[in-house]
């Protein structure tokens, strides 16, 4: 009611609406600053379907660290090995109608939850692809991000037979085979990361693969 009396032409506004207007006017122009400042902590994302693999202070969690692009939109389950197989090559083919970026996460079968934010989908590549907003993570034993450190720009690289992460001194930081069974974690230049499961040869238990749509 008193934004049609403030846009109507016929009523005239006497100087207390025009203060609380004029507070409005101002507190609108600061308002994505103090969204900004509030986000971090207020933000909460909203699934489109439960995970299996993530609590909800995980989510949270990586939320906070996702790139600013992907803020605002439903995390959407785009690949699941529980619902699609554990095969790479469904995988890729999810990934052909996403333009996203998109967040993988691996539980293997020792319980640890570790994964990748790509900053674009999978896809096969001939070397690498990718951009600085990709990172690796893990929760084990505790919650933590591996962002690039600027040595080398080994984001990630796919083909039939495997998906690679990081790398720099001949290892990569996150691996995974064609089977999306067999995987390996080692410290790596690109990020910085130490070895992101328990053991460095590890076996996948569930995969999951959200996009932000």
């Amino acid at each position: 009611m008193f934004s049609r009396r403030v846009k109507n032409p016929e009523n005239r506004l006497t100087p207390k609406y025009s203060c609380i207007t004029t507070k409005e006017e101002v507190n609108s122009k600061h308002g994505t600053s103090i969204k900004a400042e509030l986000e971090p902590e207020t933000f909460k994302p909203n699934l489109k379907e439960p995970s299996d693999l993530l609590e909800a202070d995980q989510i949270e969690k990586l939320a906070k660290n996702l790139p600013p692009r992907t803020v605002g939109y439903p995390w959407t389950l785009v690949f699941g090995t529980a619902k699609h197989g554990m095969s790479i090559k469904t995988l890729y083919r999810a990934m052909q109608s996403q333009d996203t970026p998109v967040l993988l996460v691996i539980k293997d079968s020792d319980g640890q939850v570790f994964g990748a934010l790509a900053s674009e989908p999978f896809k096969v590549s001939d070397g690498f692809y990718g951009t600085g907003e990709t990172f690796l993570f893990t929760f084990n034993p505790e919650f933590e991000v591996y962002k690039w450190t600027g040595d080398n720009m080994f984001f990630m690289k796919g083909d039939m037979d495997s998906l690679a992460f990081g790398g720099g001194s001949g290892e990569f930081g996150l691996w995974l085979d064609g089977d999306l069974y067999h995987g390996r974690s080692h410290s790596c230049k690109t990020f910085g990361n130490p070895m992101l499961s328990k053991k460095e040869d590890f076996y996948v238990q569930e995969i999951e693969i959200w996009a932000f749509e």
